[in-house]
């Protein structure tokens, strides 16, 4: 069997989450603080040209390393091991269920059986990883097993971008199952949450809007949708007579001339609440369930202004910004303010960085 190297596997501290993303890479190093706490120790970003990751594929590995490259070296850090994720899209996912007592070597030998049924490829081009979830609910002598499986090239694009970089992966996660993880972890610090609640995360990137749903942290929902941040650079870019990065960096400092507001900013705004709006109605008619009780936005565009006030009001459910950081202390290197504004892109290198807890 062919490892993941590995998706589910366990992390050996000390480790750095490595989100890399169509826009950029983004590096968090956690660290504990006293016994049951964690503290932000140091985070960074670098930004990636466009068209070096394009729909989650590494299309120039020499350019995202060199980002890697910096991203490792402005962080300061001195840690070479870590966590990686791989794009949904890219991994396919699938409870099994398995007879109980099985040996790890009968365990591994039979869900690599029940990989072939669902894979569409040969299982040599396959990295595959398993993990036991526990009993399974239908049926005491059996387990359930949740299997995942990816393109061995897209993993070892991954891998070869950190060894380039000088740094060397010892984890392997899944973006989505890494900000569940995170965003888990923030709601835990809600005392007395309530029980039997639908939570929807909606990550809104550069080019894609990653839409996860979960009842009481099971995620019974998820897609993609393609729209992102870029749209709003694309239409500065078209109105301004900007190139891409100038229009870009002009959004994120707000530098931009009076009728930005009325005539881009705005339109953009309902148009990215108009999208939200429609995946929750696709999730109503596709699914059972028929309310959601929190809606949260993350990713780099979540702090775009006004979007958060936008999307509460077409859409009436309660919603926030995640900060992934939420109730971590913060080490003398990070500089608060700057945090708040940067903390909801960081959601899934969070989750990479919480692996080193596992």
């Amino acid at each position: 069997m062919v490892n993941l190297g590995t998706l589910f596997g366990q992390a050996s501290p000390p480790l750095l989450g490595l989100d890399i993303s169509t826009s950029g890479v983004r590096l968090v190093e956690l660290v504990m603080a006293g016994k049951t706490g964690i503290r932000l120790e140091r985070y960074a970003s670098e930004p990636l040209p466009r068209g070096a990751v394009v729909d989650g594929n590494i299309e120039n590995i020499e350019q995202v390393a060199e980002a890697v490259r910096r991203v490792w070296k402005k962080s300061g850090t001195r840690i070479k091991l870590v966590a990686l994720g791989m794009p949904p899209a890219s991994v396919i996912t699938k409870k099994i269920v398995l007879p109980a007592g099985m040996s790890e070597d009968q365990l591994e030998m039979q869900v690599e059986s029940e990989a072939s049924q669902y894979i569409p490829f040969a299982l040599d081009d396959v990295s595959l990883d398993f993990e036991v979830m526990g009993p399974s609910a239908g049926s005491p002598d059996d387990i359930d097993v949740m299997l995942a499986a990816s393109r061995k090239e897209k993993v070892e694009d991954r891998i070869a971008i950190a060894e380039a970089a000088g740094l060397k992966a010892v984890v392997m996660d899944i973006e989505s199952y890494a900000a569940r993880a995170a965003l888990d972890r923030v709601n835990l610090q809600t005392a007395g949450a309530p029980q039997d609640q639908i939570v929807a995360l909606f990550q809104i990137g550069a080019q894609v809007t990653h839409i996860s749903v979960m009842l009481d942290g099971e995620t019974i929902y998820e897609r993609e949708q393609p729209f992102g941040g870029n749209q709003l650079t694309q239409d500065i870019v078209r109105a301004y007579g900007m190139s891409f990065e100038e229009a870009d960096a002009k959004k994120k400092s707000g530098d931009l001339p009076d009728n930005y507001q009325a005539e881009l900013l705005t339109p953009f705004l309902e148009n990215a609440a108009l999208e939200i709006t429609r995946a929750i109605q696709f999730f109503y008619t596709s699914t059972p369930y028929t309310r959601i009780d929190q809606l949260f936005l993350a990713g780099g565009c979540a702090v775009t202004p006004g979007l958060l006030e936008t999307v509460a009001s077409r859409t009436k459910i309660a919603s926030a910004v995640v900060s992934p950081f939420k109730g971590m202390q913060l080490s003398p290197l990070v500089r608060e303010q700057q945090l708040r504004a940067e903390a909801p892109a960081y959601l899934v290198a969070c989750g990479l960085a919480l692996r080193r807890f596992d």
